[in-house]
């Protein structure tokens, strides 16, 4: 199963996960391909994903997280011990999100909420100390201008990596790389 994990304020109809979700069915796919729309609470949010990998052997889970669903995919791989492909991953959300405690709303579901302390305190707790590299694709983004491509980069050294020059936080360029996210999590099912 291959899992688009959207990002803050984003949603299962962003542009990258609807470039993945066409190329998974172009490849015949499509019932191995899962988007979910995720709710704002970072818990929830881990809850209906992990409910969404139960029913599958971890060893043939492999998240695509970009942005902030990089940051709850690495959480869950090291958690459950599935793979994750990361896009222009948050690293340490909890510290970026807390400049911008208040009115929220979705780009694309249009939802508004409003972004509190709780928030930051339940993306804290899905810290983790230590990554195992050999579960990992980063794929990153020099010309990100929401986050510092470096802090990814270093901390998921080690890691396979695919840096990109220039581009942006979206990756317009995203469907370049759709083979390399399929390839990889084809890896991980043999």
């Amino acid at each position: 199963m291959l899992i688009y994990v959207h990002g803050f304020n984003s949603s299962a109809l962003s542009y990258k996960a609807g470039l993945l979700r066409g190329h998974m069915a172009k490849l015949g796919l499509a019932d191995h391909y899962a988007c979910p729309e995720l709710p704002h609470w970072p818990k929830q949010a881990m809850a209906q994903l992990e409910a969404l990998i139960a029913p599958h052997d971890p060893s043939v889970v492999t998240l695509v997280g970009s942005s902030l669903g990089g940051f709850y995919a690495a959480a869950l791989t090291e958690r459950l011990g599935v793979r994750a492909v990361l896009v222009n991953p948050a690293v340490r959300p909890y510290e970026l999100l807390a400049g911008f405690l208040g009115p929220q709303q979705n780009l694309y579901t249009g939802e508004t909420y409003e972004l509190t302390p709780q928030h930051i305190d339940e993306l804290r707790a899905l810290e983790v100390d230590a990554i195992t590299p050999s579960r990992y694709l980063l794929i990153t983004a020099t010309g990100d201008e929401v986050l510092d491509y470096h802090s990814g980069v270093e901390r998921y050294t080690g890691c396979e990596q695919i840096v990109v020059p220039g581009s942006d936080h979206g990756l317009r360029e995203f469907d370049r790389y759709l083979d390399h996210v399929v390839a990889f999590w084809q890896r991980g099912r043999v």
